[in-house]
C-alpha cells in the first residue's frame, strides 16, 4: 500500500480489525520512512462492475460515488451512519450477485430510490428531484402523492422503523 505522505511502497500493517457491521476489515499502517500513519478499509468484491450510462457511456462502479450521492441526499437528517452504511453495503452486494457485469445507472438510481423510501421521506423526495430531473413543483407534488397513496396503502415502513430511532 503506498503512503499517502511521501508515497513509498514499503508501508507496514500495525493493527487490523473488521469494522461494526464486520463487512470489512480497517487496517491500521505506518510508513517506515517517513513515519505517518493512515488507515486503510478492505472489503470484499465478488466482480468488477461497469456502469452503463444513459449516454452510453461506461465507466467503472464507484462505491464511493455511491455513498456520497446517498450521504447528499441525507444532509442534515438524523440517520445513523451505520443505517448508511448497511445501505450502501446492501446495494453493492444486490449489483455484484446480480450476475451481470454491466449495470445500467438507471438501475443502480432505482434501488437508492427504494433504499432511502425505506430510509427517510425527505431524502428520498430529494434524490427523486436529481434523479428525475424535476422542473416544476408538479413534479414534486406528484411524488408527494405516491408517498401519501403508499403510507394509506401500507407500503411504507412504520414510524418506528424510520431514522428517528
Amino acid at each position: 500500500m503506498r503512503c499517502p505522505y511521501c508515497g513509498s511502497l514499503d508501508t507496514q500493517v500495525k493493527d487490523s480489525r473488521p469494522t461494526d457491521d464486520s463487512a470489512s476489515i480497517r487496517r491500521r499502517r505506518v510508513c517506515p520512512d517517513c513515519g505517518g500513519r493512515f488507515t486503510t478499509f478492505e472489503r470484499v468484491q465478488l466482480r468488477e462492475l461497469t456502469v452503463v450510462k444513459r449516454s452510453g457511456r461506461r465507466t467503472v462502479f464507484d462505491r464511493d460515488k455511491l455513498q456520497t450521492s446517498i450521504e447528499v441526499a441525507l444532509r442534515k437528517r438524523a440517520v445513523a451512519p451505520e443505517r448508511i452504511e448497511r445501505m450502501v453495503n446492501g446495494i453493492v452486494r444486490q449489483l455484484e450477485s446480480s450476475g451481470e457485469a454491466e449495470i445500467a445507472s438507471s438501475a443502480i438510481g432505482e434501488l437508492v430510490m427504494e433504499g432511502l423510501k425505506a430510509l427517510d421521506d425527505v431524502a428520498y423526495v430529494r434524490f427523486a428531484s436529481v434523479y428525475k430531473n424535476f422542473r416544476e413543483a408538479r413534479d414534486f407534488e406528484e411524488i408527494l402523492g405516491q408517498l401519501n397513496a403508499d403510507e394509506e396503502v401500507g407500503e411504507a415502513p412504520a414510524p418506528s422503523a424510520r431514522a428517528d430511532d
